[in-house]
C-alpha cells in the first residue's frame, strides 16, 4: 500500500493532528515531508471547514461558518530537486472520501453543499439568494443522494477543489498589492471584492513563534485561484488527471485539499460542491526548466482524467448579457452565465423544487457550463447543460406538462442576521 505521508485522525481537529498543515499561502511555511521525483504517495485531507458543518437539518452552521479559518490544506510537500522555472508534474492516481469509520466529520459517508449568506461570503447569485441554506448528501459507492433534494441520484466527479505550489516572496507581494488595490475601490462592499491577509485564524504549519506574526500578516488567503493553481474548483481534475504546475520556490512546496465528491461548473453557491474529507494518492515528477520551454510562465495546465460519469442526454439552458431589469450589458459573459443558471432554476421549480433546492442541485451535480458566444455584440451567450439521467423522473418538456414531485423537507434555511 502507498505510504500515507499525512495521516489524519477523524476524531481530532486539524490543529491537533500528528502533522500540521496550513490555511494560507506563503513561501516560508515549512514542508511536512520531502519527496523524490518519480514517487507516488498518499495523504489525507480535511473537509475545508475542519468539521464545523454538521450532518443535520439546520443551516445555522453555514450562516455562521468561520471563513477566516479556511482552507485546511495538506502539505506543503517539498519535491527534491524542484527549482523556480521548473514544471511540477502531478498525477492524481486515486482520490476518494475517508473510509467509513466512527467519527463526526464530513467525508465518512456524507458531504454537504451550502448557499452562503450575503454577509458571509455570498455566492454567484447572492442578490437573488442572500440567506444561508444547506443540503446534506449521503454517499453510496460513487453515487450520492440527498434527503434535502429528493428525486435525484448521480455519480460524483470527485476532485480536489484546491491544489497548487507555494508562491515566491515576489509573487506573494504582487498578489497582495493587486488585491489590495481592488479592495480599495469599494472597501465596504458586502461581500468584499477580495480577501486581504488575515492573521486571525492563520495556520502556518510548524513555523516558529518568532516568524509567525510577520508571516501571518503577509500570507495570502486561499480563497481565489491564482498563478500557482490554488482554489480553481475545476470539476474535471478527477482520478487520472495530470497537472503541470509552475514552480516558484525551491522544492515547489505542493499543497492540496478542499476535496469535493461532486460539483457543477462554477461551484456557483460558493460552497457549491459536495464538500468532504478524504484522501489523495499522487505521483510527482519534474520537467527542468519547463516554464520557459513550454511558455507556462504562470497558471497551471492540465490533462483531465477520464473518471467520472458518462452521461449521454442533456437539457441545456441559455442566458445572455441582459440584466433581470432589462439593462443591456456589453459582452458580459459572467452575467450571461448567471442568466443561464437562473433560467435553469426557474425551469426546475415547475417540477416542485424550491428555488433554493434547484440552486443547490446545480452547484453539486456534474452540470456543464459553457461560454457559447463571446463575439456577437452586444450579447454574449452562456449555456448550462443538465444531465437528464440524474433525475428519477422525466424533466424534458412535454405536452402533458411537468411531473410534480414532493420537495420533501426542502433545503434547511438559516435567517441572515444582519
Amino acid at each position: 500500500m502507498t505510504e500515507n505521508l499525512f495521516p489524519l485522525d477523524s476524531h481530532k481537529s486539524f490543529t491537533e493532528q500528528q502533522k500540521l498543515g496550513h490555511n494560507r499561502w506563503h513561501p516560508e511555511i515549512p514542508p511536512v515531508a520531502t519527496i523524490k521525483p518519480g514517487t507516488t504517495f498518499r495523504a489525507d485531507c480535511r473537509e475545508w471547514f475542519d468539521g464545523f458543518i454538521k450532518n443535520d437539518d439546520s443551516a445555522e452552521d453555514i450562516r455562521d461558518a468561520p471563513l477566516h479559518t479556511v482552507h485546511t490544506l495538506t502539505g506543503p510537500f517539498h519535491i527534491e530537486g524542484a527549482e523556480p522555472g521548473d514544471l511540477l508534474i502531478v498525477d492524481i492516481v486515486d482520490i476518494g472520501p475517508i473510509p467509513n469509520e466512527e467519527g463526526p466529520l464530513a467525508g465518512q459517508g456524507w458531504g454537504y453543499t451550502g448557499i452562503f449568506a450575503q454577509n458571509n461570503g455570498g455566492g454567484f447569485l447572492t442578490e437573488q439568494f442572500p440567506d444561508a441554506y444547506k443540503a446534506v448528501w449521503d454517499f453510496d459507492g460513487d453515487t450520492c443522494t440527498s434527503r434535502h433534494i429528493p428525486g435525484v441520484k448521480f455519480q460524483g466527479m470527485t476532485h480536489p477543489g484546491l491544489m497548487g505550489t507555494a508562491p515566491s516572496a515576489e509573487l506573494l507581494a504582487r498578489w497582495n498589492q493587486r488585491e489590495g488595490d481592488l479592495i480599495a475601490t469599494d472597501p465596504h462592499r458586502t461581500p468584499p471584492l477580495a480577501l486581504p491577509p488575515e492573521p486571525d485564524g492563520a495556520i502556518l504549519g510548524s513555523l516558529s513563534e518568532e516568524q509567525f506574526a510577520r508571516v501571518a500578516a503577509e500570507a495570502a488567503r486561499t480563497a481565489p485561484p491564482r498563478e500557482n493553481g490554488g482554489n480553481q474548483d475545476i470539476k474535471n481534475l478527477t482520478k487520472g488527471t495530470r497537472v503541470f504546475y509552475p514552480v516558484f520556490v525551491d522544492g515547489a512546496n505542493l499543497s492540496f485539499g478542499d476535496l469535493h465528491f461532486s460539483q457543477g461548473d462554477g461551484e456557483i453557491t460558493f460552497c457549491g460542491a459536495i464538500e468532504m474529507g478524504g484522501f489523495m494518492e499522487l505521483h510527482v515528477d519534474i520537467i527542468k526548466g519547463g516554464m520557459a520551454t513550454y511558455g507556462v510562465e504562470e497558471n497551471a495546465i492540465f490533462m483531465p482524467g477520464k473518471a467520472g460519469p458518462d452521461y449521454s442526454e442533456w437539457l441545456a439552458f441559455s442566458g445572455t448579457s441582459v440584466t433581470l431589469e432589462g439593462e443591456q450589458r456589453y459582452l458580459d459573459s459572467h452575467l450571461a452565465y448567471q442568466r443561464a443558471i437562473l433560467h435553469a432554476i426557474d425551469y426546475l421549480t415547475t417540477f416542485g423544487y424550491t428555488p433554493e433546492q434547484a440552486y443547490l442541485l446545480l452547484g453539486a451535480a456534474p452540470i456543464e457550463g459553457r461560454f457559447s458566444g463571446v463575439v456577437d455584440i452586444p450579447n454574449s451567450c452562456a449555456t448550462v447543460y443538465i444531465p437528464t439521467e440524474i433525475f428519477e423522473f422525466d424533466i424534458r418538456p412535454g405536452k402533458d406538462g411537468p411531473t410534480k414531485i414532493d420537495p420533501g423537507m426542502g433545503a434547511p434555511r438559516a435567517a441572515n442576521l444582519v
